[in-house]
């Protein structure tokens, strides 16, 4: 065994985004940056037929093999998405071949942030990367460099580095509660290490630090109250790093988070962390649904449904069990292709409109038929509408809740009904009505959204039974 493929999904992004920060040309760099997704993922394919032994500081196990896959496939297809979507921006004039440099540079750091996040053995070096990766999209959400773009940038690196000095206290408090039993030294942050003793580690240390490490990761999640960076973020910058947003880099700040609930899980006089994080999904769960209500933009909308669907994969993961477990992987796969794909449809009808406020994008099923309809079938997917996968991880969620705690679950379909009305109410707004705004040619990456969309809808009409039981496997790990 080799750590080849684990050590490609690092290097190769890591070596694409020094090369593309020299290169000016669009088409060029658009296509290197394409080529250089595709390797990390053909890499990352490859991990589960010939996975590499621990190391001190990188790791392959059934739990981060999940994240890795969905975290290099979407990566592939925002960068198909981002070629047609960033030509349209070069076009215009909002983005010059100095940004063009930066832009796929820092798309390709990101991504190797990512994926360190995600393959790191180390809790320290997971924060460290966890910090990489949240830079990098501050200062891709500052790109534009308008007023609003730049104030969105300082919100969200203010906020998230309040957040990560938070999860940075925590992963001190957890290697001082290891180090009288593993002792001084790197030992004491190796994950594998932690666990096998977590057992005797010290449970009030444990108990602190995961405070400090739901809030501070937590941040990154966007679970509400600690949200208020992530609609500005969303709405002032580049549409493919909204859905690279949504779809990848919260669920790294949620991977961070559910190691140290393994951790508390394997220690017996730990608190459990299920309630905290109950609390903590079912609020932002009904908050984000109340917000739909209320929005103007449409990036700012989805961004609130975001916030929502981190709401209920949080809190499947409080309940915990089995089931519950598997309903949030299910739901956390699900929200990714999902969502991704949304933002793929919004950036385009965005550019097609030039605007992004709604009021002004009535009739699109009238004007742009596709792209019309390839919103109406997004947000039936994301609304939790059958047959979608969203609509199947939702069901098993709410049906087990049923069955251990009912007023839980009454608060959860509450939260998943006030969310569909909201998603519903705007959709007609946009998608039908009377012909509003612009209507010029699309120049568009369609492919993206398809396949998203229909590995989505796959999914709520069968999955395979390996992938089941995959998933069933790493639910039990969960705890």
């Amino acid at each position: 065994m080799t750590l080849d493929p684990l050590l490609g999904i690092l290097l190769i992004p890591l070596g694409a985004a020094a090369l593309l920060a020299t290169i000016p040309n669009q088409r060029l760099s658009a296509a290197l940056n394409i080529a250089a997704s595709l390797a990390a993922l053909v890499c990352a394919a490859t991990l589960p037929l010939s996975r590499p032994p621990p190391h001190t500081f990188l790791m392959v196990d059934d739990f981060n093999i999940v994240f890795i896959l969905l975290n290099t496939f979407v990566a592939f297809t925002t960068s198909i998405y981002s070629a047609s979507y960033i030509a349209h921006e070069v076009e215009t004039g909002r983005v010059t071949s100095r940004h063009l440099r930066f832009y796929h540079a820092m798309f390709q750091l990101m991504m190797f942030g990512m994926n360190l996040a995600l393959a790191a053995n180390n809790i320290g070096l997971m924060w460290v990367a966890v910090e990489l990766a949240t830079l990098t999209t501050v200062m891709m959400v500052g790109l534009y460099r308008t007023p609003e773009a730049l104030e969105a940038a300082w919100k969200y690196f203010i906020l998230g580095s309040v957040g990560i000095a938070l999860a940075l206290f925590g992963t001190i408090l957890v290697y001082l509660a290891a180090r009288p039993v593993v002792g001084e030294g790197l030992d004491a942050m190796v994950w594998t290490t932690l666990v096998s003793h977590a057992p005797t580690l010290d449970p009030s240390l444990l108990n602190i630090a995961f405070v400090f490490l739901l809030l501070g990761y937590g941040t990154k999640v966007g679970l509400a109250p600690l949200h208020a960076w992530l609609p500005d973020a969303h709405a002032e910058g580049p549409t493919p790093i909204s859905a690279v947003l949504s779809g990848l880099l919260l669920n790294v700040a949620l991977y961070a988070l559910l190691r140290f609930k393994i951790l508390m899980a394997a220690s017996p006089g730990a608190i459990s962390p299920g309630p905290l994080l109950i609390a903590m999904g079912l609020v932002s769960l009904i908050f984000a649904a109340f917000m739909l209500y209320r929005r103007r933009d449409i990036k700012r909308l989805f961004a609130y449904s975001s916030i929502e669907h981190m709401g209920i994969i949080v809190f499947a993961f409080g309940m915990g069990g089995p089931l519950d477990n598997l309903a949030g992987l299910l739901q956390m796969s699900m929200h990714s292709l999902t969502k991704s794909a949304i933002f793929f449809i919004v950036g385009h009808i965005a550019q097609v409109k030039g605007t992004q406020r709604m009021a002004d994008m009535g009739g699109l099923t009238t004007s742009h038929p596709f792209l019309g309809w390839m919103l109406v079938a997004g947000v039936a997917a994301i609304a939790g509408l059958p047959p979608f996968g969203v609509f199947a991880s939702e069901f098993l969620l709410a049906t087990t809740t049923f069955a251990r705690a009912p007023w839980l679950a009454i608060v959860f379909v509450l939260g998943v009904l006030l969310a569909f009305g909201g998603l519903l109410l705007r959709l007609t707004d946009i998608a039908f009505g009377e012909v509003k705004g612009p209507i010029p040619p699309v120049r568009a990456s369609y492919l993206p959204a398809i396949a998203h969309l229909a590995l989505v809808l796959a999914a709520g009409i069968w999955l395979p039974p390996p992938l089941i039981a995959w998933f069933q496997h790493v639910a039990a790990i969960l705890g």
